[in-house]
Formats: structure tokens, sequence, C-alpha cells
């Protein structure tokens, strides 16, 4: 699952609560520099994983190897050696009884091994992703840091592999050489894939929403080394790529990067000589990969929270999601699919600024083999408290994705620790994945404005039938050795 980045959020002044209106759409290309507000000191203390005693599994997610999946969640915010919105990254390390967060590291750019220094504004971890990049079948973290300074230079934004191992993520190495020759927001947004089919999973990086889309050859060298880098406007002049996506479209070898627009996307399949252009499908600033259908080919959902207006020609009322089915060659010409809260099924009424499909997220939660969808609405209000959020759970079927079977989240939920608050943005990330092994993914959702902007995150089990909040759990920076106060904890979800 991919959300819009912490650059998109509304601004806020001071500690004051968010203010959310219609300007959101405005800002998203535009707030680059971290908010002013200050966050509360808090430890930096990072708990290694305990050392693997077996072969690493190559289980895509696992960063310590022992064959359970883990989790990377942002804290974009977060205050580091009393630098505030400098930014830091924490693992909850997985098991059979799934996410333990007891069993966690923080990792920052004050953290030794780490590239860097921790500087204010920098917001380490604003985007995440993760894949195997030395082949050394542990998965890594590429950390962007956009906002980062280069030097007494006007360029901007670094791009961070954190590697994996026996203990879990360790050291890391800047992604250094080649690179492009201005950078703009480098790291704006970041995916691993196989994008070459040739089995080595490479990086794709947007430099800035201007300047184009980069993607570093892999395996990627610890000395952080590209062997080769492909530049390519990948929307042409059908938009500027906002968000870029990883997944498997066409079922054949090597991965598809959807470079997403806000009226545009385009799938990118994989070849000998880098991505090539497979296809259009509707814009938006969310987007996942997953094969809702059953049919051996993964298929688009794209995410447009916004309302239908002069300026947002493919918005929709209180924001809706979009299937484009995948094919052999790429895309198929089924007819696409588009859901809101007003489609036969779905829990909720679709209303101005709900924000339905701010996130997305696809698995299988009930293990039936079919992809599902987690959708975050963080502008759902409930009753009188307003924006607080929702999460609600597509089923895929032989269909495709329908409202059939679907069910919603809140934190008022029965069995859902905590409360609905206004202005929390419950379903601000989504992440839809196996950490217990078996054979379902569960649900982490976050609210990234929970406690005044210091962000939580919970964790939801499934069952036979799909995401039940029975036994659901939530925690914080703080529970896994991060800060207190201000960081938007939760802000991107990954493994």
């Amino acid at each position: 699952m991919r959300r819009p980045a912490l650059r998109g959020l509304w601004r806020c002044a001071g500690s004051a609560p968010l203010t959310w209106g219609n300007t959101l759409r405005k800002t998203l290309r535009t707030l680059i520099a971290a908010t002013s507000a200050a966050a509360v000191t808090g430890g930096l203390l990072a708990v290694a994983a305990s050392p693997a005693t077996a072969a690493p599994s190559g289980l895509q997610g696992d960063f310590n190897g022992d064959g359970y999946r883990d989790l990377a969640i942002a804290a974009p915010l977060a205050k580091v050696g009393g630098k505030s919105n400098a930014g830091s990254v924490s693992i909850v390390y997985g098991g059979k009884s799934g996410l333990n967060t007891a069993k966690s590291a923080l990792i920052h750019q004050n953290t030794p091994g780490i590239p860097g220094a921790a500087e204010q504004g920098d917001m380490f971890g604003d985007t995440l992703a993760a894949g195997d990049l030395d082949g050394d079948n542990y998965t890594d973290l590429v950390v962007g840091v956009h906002a980062d300074q280069v030097g007494k230079t006007d360029d901007s934004g670094s791009v961070t592999v954190v590697w994996g191992g026996a203990r879990g993520l360790g050291s890391g190495t800047d992604l250094s050489s080649p690179l492009p020759d201005s950078r703009n927001a480098f790291g704006w947004d970041v995916a691993v894939g196989d994008f070459t089919g040739d089995g080595a999973a490479d990086i794709a990086v947007l430099n800035g929403v201007f300047d184009g889309l980069h993607v570093f050859k892999g395996p990627i060298s610890r000395k952080g080394v590209a062997e080769g880098r492909q530049d390519m406007d990948a929307l042409g002049h059908d938009g500027v790529v906002d968000r870029i996506v990883a997944g498997e479209v066409d079922g054949r070898p090597g991965m598809e990067l959807l470079a997403l627009g806000h009226e545009r996307g385009a799938v990118l399949t994989a070849g000998g000589k880098g991505l090539r252009r497979a296809g259009l499908v509707p814009g938006g600033y969310s987007a996942a990969i997953g094969d809702v259908d059953k049919d051996g080919y993964g298929d688009v959902v794209t995410g447009n929270f916004a309302e239908k207006s002069s300026d947002e020609p493919t918005g929709t009322l209180g924001g809706g999601i979009t299937v484009s089915y995948g094919a052999m060659n790429g895309l198929s010409d089924r007819a696409r699919v588009r859901i809101n809260q007003d489609t036969k099924g779905v829990p909720g009424t679709a209303e101005k600024n709900d924000f339905f499909g701010w996130s997305v997220s696809a698995g299988d939660t009930d293990g039936d083999g079919y992809a599902d969808v987690a959708i975050g609405a963080i502008g759902e209000s409930i009753g009188k408290v307003k924006q607080t959020g929702t999460v609600t759970v597509l089923r895929g079927s032989a269909k495709g994705l329908t409202g059939a079977g679907a069910k919603s989240f809140a934190q008022s939920t029965k069995g859902v620790p905590g409360s609905d608050e206004a202005q929390d943005g419950f379903g601000y990330a989504v992440k839809l994945s196996d950490i217990d092994g078996d054979g379902r993914s569960e649900l982490a959702a976050s609210a990234f404005a929970e406690d005044k902007g210091a962000g939580a995150v919970w964790r939801f089990r499934t069952d036979k039938n799909g995401v039940t909040a029975t036994g659901s759990a939530s925690f914080n920076a703080r529970t896994v050795g991060g800060v207190s106060g201000l960081s938007y904890f939760g802000s991107d979800l990954v493994n």
C-alpha cells in the first residue's frame, strides 16, 4: 500500500489541531518543508532483533530472515537529537503470533551505521520501499529523504538503503552513483522490483514531481553504486508522476511499475532494455496491485480521494477507487470497476470530504486465493465526530472486486482499542500482509494525527471470514522505542 506522502498533508500551525479543507489537493506538490511544530523529546533506544538460527527465508518483507514478515513504520516528523522533524523509522518484527512490539528497532540518521546526520526538516522515512537488493535472501529497506539538503547546494534529497541481516535491519548505504545531474527532492517516492526481468531487484526513484523517474539497475552494491540507470518521462503529456508502486501485473518474468499522476497513471512493464509503457489507468493519489479475481494477473487499484471539480475531473463524491484488470499484455480490455461508499454492499454513505481512497493495500485476508483490498477514508465523520477516519476492506472474488461482504472498522468498532476523536485520520496508511505465516493477510492501519500528531498503529487479526476486530491492538512510537510527541508515527507502513 502506498499513501499520499507527508509532503501532501495539510499544514498545521504550531501544535494546534490540523485544519483539513478543500485546499489539500493544491498542497500535494508544495509541502517539502516540514511543519514548524516541535516534538517532545524522547528516548532513542534501538532494540535489536534476536539472531536468526537458520538460513534466511528469502520471504519478501522478512528483514531478519526468520521466516516471518516484519513491518517498517515511518515517523517522518520525529525529533532526533534535538532536531525537529528529522524523522525516524521503527521496525516491528513478526512471529507466529503476528507483530511483536517487544521485538523492535529504531532507525534514524543518528543511528550508528546509517549515513548522514539528523537535521531539522529532513523527514527521514517520508517514503519507504522494501526488497532484497543484494541477493542475500534478507529483505532490505529503502528510505527516501527528499527534504535532505545536499551540502551547500540548492539540491535536495537522498535515498538510503538499510541492509537486512540475521539481526534485522542494521547498517545503511546511500545510493551514490549514478545520480541525477540535478536533485530536486530526490526520493520523492521510491519503489523496489525487478524492472528488467533479469532476476535482480532494482530501485525506482522519483526526483521531485517534475524531473522524472530514475531506475537504478540491481543488484545494488553495499557501496551504493548502481550499475546502470534508466531515466524516463513516464506519463509524457498525460500528467506529472507523484507516486510509484511496484507489482506483478502481466504474469511474465519481471515486475511492473505503476507511475501514478493525479489525472492519469501508466503501467510500465519490465523488459531487457528497461521499462516501457503498457497502458494507462485512471489517476489518483494511492495505489496497490493484487490479483482480485484470481486469474493469474495482477489488477491495479487506484485510490482517488478528491472531489470532482474543474481541477479534479476524475474525482467523485467522497472519493473512490478504480480497479483496472490485468492481462498478459499488461492491462485487460475488461471494463474498469469504480467503487465508492454508495456502491452496493459498501458500508457508509458517500459524503463530501470523506477521502475514501486516501490509502489502499491489497492482500488475501481469508486464504481463499483472491486478493482483498483495504481502503482508508481519513476524512470520514462518525456521528458528530468530524474527520475521525475509517478503514474498509473489500473482498476479491471470481467476479472481481465488489462491495459484497465488505467490512468497515473505526476506533469505535467493538473490540478496537481507542475511541473516535476529531481529526485523528484513522486509515492514513493501511497494509495487508501475512505476518504470522498462516496464509492470511492481517491488517495494519494507522492514525497519523492521533494524540495531536504523535500517531499510532492498529493491528487486526484475521480468521476464515477475513479481518476481525477481535484481538486487535494498538501501539505508538514510544511502545517501540521511539519519541513521544509530534512524529506522525504510521505515516507509511511497508514490508
